[in-house]
């Protein structure tokens, strides 16, 4: 089965809202079987949805739609619909009962703008909402279907679990799709396609494809089967394959973060961890004690930002600093091992680097220029880092930080980096 999802709102289309709809709704039809081929983004314009109505009906047996189901002028999709169909708006009578009995709960009077809800697609069905004013419309012809529910994700996720979900599950008689997300860094896009060539394929089952955000590679696997378990076979397989492939390159899957991967080794190794940092100002810290239970592994975070608190704080001799300048790799270094000694931890972590725009000198040090020190019982190593000046600030710095987490998450594994991919 195909889907078309329609957000509607300008809004979404003006950028002052984010879409979070479509994904989360594309989340839930997927394992079961359905292929959401399309989102659409549409405003507020009855002239400019109604063809989009019209073409998803035609192109998919499921179109769900989200938004312009309010009390106000600008909501316009039960007349979109209409249009659409070629139907006129009919009140619906339960509908504005239950609208009615809202406003009688709620102790207040109803306006009488909220009429405008009731008016509902003739031959549609109402789809009651719990949890709001705006009921939704449900229309059936032969296997195509059309849902369209209120923007408001709390009132439409309600609402697609009561009605989309369970037809579904009955039309699918089995069927389903099983979905994993493999989650990478280390490794360039152009080298994992490479490796996974292969499994790249068009029309193979499992599907596999790759996506890259914030340095972070995704490997995506999609597995039909007639039945959950075939499904979740053949899903398996795939993903077995690809870790032995990949090997250190794979730090998590699904949502996890480097950090959080980092947090819960610190944890199952029983092993504490303090942070230095300059150009970073204080974000390794930062995320690993936005993990709960951080106290169990995170002993203090110094932010020695000016040379003097190196000096001051870590030790960092200061003839080091006039000799190879705050950003290098004796500095990283000194920065690790004097954070170690006055934290008393088992490992800690060091940043320093220009993460710019300004402050760069090249060729010797450019913005994107990053220094970092990992100090441990055996020693200390640092990494050389050369983010590039076309990332901006933020981007240098978050960079530098899952560099630093996957330094400490391979030698918290035991991986000589030589071999990590």
């Amino acid at each position: 089965m195909d889907a078309v999802i329609i957000s509607c709102g300008t809004e979404l289309t003006t950028g002052q809202c984010v879409d979070t709809n479509s994904a989360w709704l594309s989340s839930q039809l997927t394992p079961v079987g359905v292929h959401v081929v399309e989102h659409v983004t549409v405003g507020d314009e009855v002239a400019q949805l109604v063809p989009v109505i019209r073409r998803a009906f035609e192109a998919a047996n499921l179109v769900i739609i989200t938004g312009g189901l309010g009390p106000t002028l600008d909501d316009i999709t039960r007349e979109a619909i209409a249009a659409a169909l070629g139907v006129p708006l009919v009140e619906n009578a339960g509908a504005l009962t239950q609208i009615r009995a809202l406003f009688e709960r709620w102790q207040r009077s109803m306006p009488e703008s909220n009429r405008r809800q009731a008016m509902i697609p003739r031959g549609c069905e109402v789809i009651p909402n719990p949890r709001g004013t705006a009921p939704g419309i449900r229309l059936i012809q032969g296997d195509r279907s059309l849902y369209a529910f209120p923007g408001i994700p709390a009132e439409m996720q309600v609402m697609f679990h009561a009605t989309v979900l369970p037809e579904l599950h009955a039309a699918a008689g089995g069927a389903t799709i099983a979905s994993a997300r493999l989650l990478c860094f280390g490794i360039s896009e152009a080298k994992l396609g490479e490796i996974l060539s292969d499994f790249m394929q068009r029309g193979r089952n499992p599907s596999i494809g790759t996506t890259a955000s914030q340095a972070i590679l995704s490997v995506r696997a999609l597995a039909e089967g007639a039945s959950p378990e075939e499904a979740r076979e053949l899903l398996q397989a795939d993903i077995n394959e690809i870790r032995r492939r990949l090997g250190t390159v794979v730090f998590g899957e699904g949502d996890d973060t480097l950090e959080a991967v980092v947090a819960r080794l610190l944890i199952e190794k029983h092993k504490t961890i303090a942070t230095a940092e300059s150009c970073t100002g204080g974000l390794l810290a930062k995320r690993l004690t936005d993990i709960s239970g951080s106290s169990a592994y995170f002993l203090r975070g110094y932010v020695t930002y000016a040379d003097a608190a190196k000096v001051e704080l870590l030790g960092v001799p200061a003839n080091l600093i006039s000799r190879h300048g705050a950003v290098s790799e004796p500095a990283a270094e000194a920065m690790a091992i004097g954070c170690r000694l006055a934290a008393g931890s088992d490992y800690t972590l060091s940043i320093t680097g220009i993460a710019g725009p300004s402050g760069g000198s090249p060729p010797e040090k450019p913005v994107g220029l990053v220094y970092i020190g990992l100090a441990h019982s055996a020693g200390v190593e640092t990494l050389r880092v050369l983010c590039g000046d076309h990332l901006t600030r933020d981007e240098i710095r978050d960079r530098s930080c899952k560099t630093a987490f996957n330094l400490l998450r391979l030698r918290l594994l035991g991986v000589e980096r030589s071999k990590a991919g």
